[in-house]
């Protein structure tokens, strides 16, 4: 079976990167994500920002994490860094994992996506939500490994030894994902 390929580029938004839940392990992946997204488009790999978007006073998630992510505000917004291209996709999510009630599901079947790349923030948070919903929807996982982060690196090492272990995930930095891409 061949094997057709998307990147997720989960939160890399300003409230994660430099606003309210900022961290500098959000700002370290900044660079290898701009090369992995210039990697995914020059080898026809769509890519999907997989974005926070919070209704404030209503979301439960910001009963845990105070507002973050609201929608219409800059906290909310793709980090400048990382410009949508005319032909990536945006799924605004209000939970951890961007399948849940979203229509990525949907999209990936219409593009004919078999393997999903995680990028972004967190490996134990988010990008772990979302590799278990891409599992559970029969995709192959991948985390790419310089392109996400975590608030500390326990966290990191956290959530790639648990995709690892639970849904089969492997790791690649940018020049293995480019092989993986160009074949």
């Amino acid at each position: 079976m061949n094997k057709k390929y998307a990147v997720l580029v989960v939160d890399m938004l300003n409230d994660f990167v430099t606003g309210a839940l900022g961290c500098d392990n959000a700002r370290a992946i900044v660079k290898p994500t701009q090369e992995l997204l210039e990697i995914a488009r020059k080898n026809n790999v769509p890519v999907i920002f997989c974005n926070d978007s919070h209704l404030k006073d209503v979301d439960f998630e910001l009963k845990l994490w105070g507002d973050h992510a609201i929608r219409g505000t800059k906290g909310a917004e793709i980090i400048p860094e990382l410009p949508v291209d005319e032909k990536d996709f945006v799924i605004l999510k209000r939970r951890y994992s961007a399948f849940f009630q979203t229509d990525l599901d949907i999209l990936l079947k219409e593009l004919g996506v078999t393997s999903v790349v995680v990028t972004g923030l967190h490996t134990h948070m988010c990008c772990r939500h979302t590799a278990a919903d891409a599992f559970q929807n029969g995709l192959e996982v991948i985390f790419a490994n310089e392109a996400t982060g975590a608030f500390t690196k326990e966290d990191y090492e956290y959530g790639l030894k648990y995709a690892k272990e639970t849904y089969g995930a492997n790791n690649y930095n940018n020049k293995e994902l480019a092989e993986l891409f160009s074949k």
